[in-house]
């Protein structure tokens, strides 16, 4: 059956200018609309965006300020206020809880834990590690007069010297272990290819894997000093000592000392006779035409007595000789000045230049 619809004919009929005008404002009408959907979208997807960074910086931020303390914060908001005077090695756990060790000659030993220290032969202290997600740093201050072995978590051992301060985590982290040293110390560093140790002093941080090496940076000296008696370290100068980015770096080799000069950046390396920098340990000191200036200033730490009239003795006056630390400090003097040409008197706690 034929469809009858295929026989009708469309007629199409001129369309009249009001009608024509009429189609213009709806297609225009469409196309703002579309363009404006399209605006809202975009403006829609880019405010998300922003979200989105906004979020990831929060985030970040969050990330950042909730990242373990360094050693150089902790030491730089905490440790300076705890210098007190005092004539006794003080320990301190954390921020507040301070220990004075009266007994002369104590090691103070860690567990491998950090919760567990001895010190010396009867008394033991227990503490914890982490406060909070923090680690816990300890602290020991050396007084002049004094000196004191230690053997921290990892097994590595510590001497410092008289006017010393050591900072440290009570357990170190899982990829590196890092103190802090004011003053002298010598370092054995037990051997951990994987848990690199490093030494920051002042302008300086040391790398090292495991070895033996002195470091000397007391506030009152215009340089410091590394010297390296076995193994090999990393030695980086830092451009300002609140930062972590290295202002130089290189290696040093057994029976070098490397001197960074405070004032003027510059290093120095040069062979030395290493023994003579790690004889105060066993209680001695050798010099071979050193500066008599700098070795009066390190007899005043070893016995606790301030100098007067310093700047008396010639720039050009040194000194050679062994000195027992263990003898009476006049003794000690004499021995001085039997090769000097300098005098002195000696007070209750001074010593006086003529």
């Amino acid at each position: 059956m034929k469809d009858k619809r295929s026989d009708r004919k469309i007629k199409y009929l001129p369309i009249t200018f009001s009608e024509k005008k009429d189609l213009e404002n709806r297609i225009l009408n469409s196309v703002q609309k579309y363009k404006y959907r399209k605006r809202r979208v975009r403006f829609l997807a880019a405010f998300a965006a922003s979200l989105l960074f906004l979020g990831g910086i929060g985030f970040y931020f969050n990330r950042s300020t909730s990242q373990p303390m360094s050693i150089t914060d902790y030491v730089n908001s905490n440790v300076s206020g705890h210098d007190g005077n005092t004539d006794k090695v003080t320990l301190i756990l954390g921020k507040e809880n301070e220990i004075k060790i009266d007994e002369d000659g104590a090691m103070v030993t860690y567990s491998n834990t950090g919760q567990d220290i001895s010190v010396g032969s009867t008394k033991t202290i227990s503490q914890k590690t982490r406060i909070e997600d923090e680690p816990v740093y300890n602290t020991l201050l050396v007084p002049y007069g004094k000196k004191l072995k230690t053997k921290l978590s990892d097994n590595s051992v510590v001497w410092l010297n008289s006017g010393s301060k050591l900072v440290y985590p009570a357990k170190f982290s899982d990829d590196k272990r890092e103190v802090y040293i004011e003053g002298e110390a010598i370092f054995e560093v037990a051997h951990n290819k994987e848990k690199p140790f490093y030494v920051v002093s002042g302008n300086q941080r040391i790398k090292v894997l495991g070895t033996v090496f002195g470091v000397t940076n007391y506030q009152d000296e215009g340089s410091i000093n590394t010297v390296l008696k076995s193994g090999s370290v990393e030695i980086s100068y830092l451009g300002n000592s609140e930062t972590s980015e290295p202002m130089d770096k290189f290696r040093i080799t057994p029976g070098t000392k490397a001197s960074y000069d405070k004032n003027t950046k510059s290093i120095i390396s040069e062979k030395v006779d290493v023994e003579s920098y790690f004889s105060w340990r066993e209680g001695y000191l050798i010099f071979k035409q050193d500066d008599l200036r700098h070795i009066i200033k390190k007899i005043s730490r070893y016995y606790n007595l301030n100098i007067v009239g310093i700047e008396k003795i010639s720039s050009d006056e040194t000194f050679s000789g062994y000195l027992d630390l263990n003898e009476d400090i006049k003794k000690v003097m004499e021995s001085i000045k039997e090769s000097s040409v300098i005098d002195y008197e000696l007070s209750e706690n001074e010593i006086i230049i003529y």
